[in-house]
């Protein structure tokens, strides 16, 4: 299936509302940039049947139509979510790297992984919550997004999914709940930690946001957008410090 659309930073900017209460979270956000525990849920792949995708086979409810649809056959095997923690590690490995271009492909093969479900019907929701928002109708993708972080709740694209519709809606509190749900499934989603850093800009909280972006280009050092928030939040502390 489709990579994500959104791989932060290359988002719409909305207008700042004052929620810094929705930072608030208990405990405090993950430790961004660490690696996968070893027994972190894992996400096998199985794509949704095609005819399934198509305008004319949909039902009027869309959610409920994917979620009637079967769930995988089997759990993933042991040595397949271990084969695929490994690919992971590689390929954030090839990621990091400071030259090359190799690192283009290494982005594209992580986002390709973290958006499989394991499920028919949760791709589906996802597609079409992935659809909605193309379309620009955000009703319409959190229902969809909804029912599958509803019904998937380990499933980590669609929690960042879901955070992408809130802040195109402006709706900065749910919004970062969900990138906290995001960060504690896959402490190394550097699209959740370059949005997270992308909202706490537009908050005014720049020492947090620093903090984000600079965990964020970490693990993915060659997000150019998120380099230029770096050098213009360093340049603005250093303008305020006494």
């Amino acid at each position: 299936m489709g990579t994500m659309r959104w791989p932060v930073p290359h988002f719409h900017h909305a207008v700042a509302t004052g929620l810094l209460l929705g930072l608030a979270v208990p405990g405090g956000f993950p430790a961004w940039g660490q690696h996968v525990p070893k027994d972190a849920p894992a996400i096998q792949a199985q794509d949704a049947d095609p005819q399934e995708e198509s305008p004319e086979n949909e039902s009027d409810s869309p959610v409920e139509d994917a979620l009637s649809e079967p769930a995988a056959p089997a759990e993933p095997t042991v040595e397949a979510l271990t084969r695929e923690r490994e690919d992971l590690d590689l390929l954030f490995a090839e990621l990091a790297q400071p030259g090359g271009e190799t690192w283009a492909r290494a982005e594209t093969d992580i986002l390709r992984i973290w958006s499989r479900s394991g499920s028919a019907a949760m791709d589906l929701l996802y597609k079409r919550g992935e659809s909605a928002l193309d379309a620009g109708d955000i009703p319409t993708a959190l229902g969809h997004l909804t029912a599958l972080t509803d019904h998937a709740p380990d499933f980590a694209a669609g929690w960042y999914l879901r955070s992408v519709a809130f802040y195109l809606d402006g709706d900065y509190g749910p919004a970062i709940a969900d990138l906290e749900q995001v960060l504690r499934l896959e402490p190394r989603h550097f699209g959740a930690l370059t949005q997270l850093g992308t909202m706490l800009d537009e908050l005014g909280d720049k020492r947090r946001a620093l903090e984000a972006f600079r965990a964020s280009l970490k693990l993915h050092p060659h997000q150019e957008d998120a380099q230029d928030a770096v050098r213009r939040i360093e340049q603005e502390l250093q303008g305020t410090a006494v």
